[in-house]
């Protein structure tokens, strides 16, 4: 749809000033406060016109006008023009996940935790959906005489690991021939193939080495099926109970609570950046709310999601400056800890 530019100023400084105070505004406080050149009188009339296009509301008679989902959904594609985070945001944020970046997991966890506490909303980081991921390298650490901890590592940059025991006294010798054993025949297997008729078959091929390999087989199948999952990890829900609207904010509440719903609808976002407003999500728990959300790459390909959940009046063009950024940022971190 198409409106005039004024009309398109006139609904950017509502929908600005709404998210700023959440207070309704009227053609008077707007004509002073935008600096309008034009009588009150054309203002009141623009925002009648935009009211009945369906972008603005009237809580009551004698109140100012409020966005309605349509108003913001405007604003989003048409009037927003976003932009990187400043300076000081940023450096901020690469400190922050450069401090976790001992694991994809720990990055993604920092990643969560950041992004509410920059927002002040509720935020989600989810790990990359197993279905497509393969193995990309298995280690093992030995952690006593007959104990030892296979690590895997995804293609996507997931970290895994398993400990496991033996009826007998585990030398090096004898993990680095598990580690090539392992890493020529599982390297780029896809994780779910992994599985118990995979380990039959392997260990035959070793013959009388394979008796050795029953446990280490085992803890192999065990971390490949848990990295399969999509997990999420969260923060700030309860900072909604304190912006007015406390049935949205329970809502969220649960939302975030049930992993295995909210991790199905951010492993089903489509690549880049997307925000839905109100009744555009498709949870229900979440059409009092604004979800934005965006995908972060490990080595230049799409991989897990961030979001952050808001009220309706969200800060669109600091949520996804500031999102972008840092999905840009632990992208690159993943990636990094992949090729290390």
């Amino acid at each position: 749809m198409e409106i005039a530019n004024r009309k398109k100023q006139i609904l950017t400084a509502v929908i600005e000033n709404y998210i700023a105070t959440g207070e309704p505004i009227g053609s008077k406080t707007l004509q002073s406060a935008q600096g309008f050149n034009v009588s009150s009188a054309t203002i009141r009339n623009e925002l009648s016109d935009l009211t009945s296009l369906g972008f603005l509301r009237q809580p009551h008679t004698s109140a100012g006008r409020v966005p309605t989902e349509e108003g913001y959904r405007f604003y989003v594609d048409n009037l927003l023009e976003y932009s990187e985070p400043d300076e000081r945001v940023r450096r901020y944020i690469d400190s922050r996940l450069r401090a976790s970046d001992d694991a994809p997991e720990h990055i993604l966890e920092t990643c969560a935790s950041t992004l509410s506490e920059l927002l002040g909303i509720a935020a989600a980081a989810t790990t990359p959906g197993g279905e497509d991921s393969r193995v990309h390298r298995i280690r093992f650490v030995q952690t006593g005489r007959y104990t030892s901890m296979l690590v895997l590592i995804t293609s996507a940059g997931m970290i895994k690991s398993r400990l496991f025991r033996c009826d007998f006294a585990i030398t090096p010798e004898m993990l680095n021939v598990f580690d090539r054993a392992l890493n020529e025949k599982l390297a780029g297997v896809r994780l779910g193939y992994v599985n118990k008729a995979f380990a039959q078959t392997f260990a035959a091929s070793f013959g009388e080495l394979g008796m050795l390999m029953p446990d280490m087989l085992m803890a192999a199948i065990d971390a490949c099926r848990d990295a399969l999952s999509t997990n999420v990890y969260t923060s700030g829900g309860t900072r909604l109970l304190y912006q007015g609207d406390l049935i949205a904010a329970r809502d969220v509440l649960e939302f975030l609570g049930d992993k295995d719903e909210s991790g199905k609808l951010f492993e089903a976002l489509p690549e880049g950046t997307n925000i839905f407003i109100g009744k555009e999500n498709s949870s229900p728990l979440l059409r009092r709310s604004a979800l934005a959300a965006t995908r972060y790459n490990i080595d230049n390909r799409p991989a897990g999601a961030l979001g952050v959940i808001g009220p309706l009046r969200m800060d669109y063009k600091s949520a996804v400056s500031i999102l972008e950024y840092t999905a840009k940022s632990a992208g690159e971190l993943i990636t990094e800890l992949i090729a290390g």
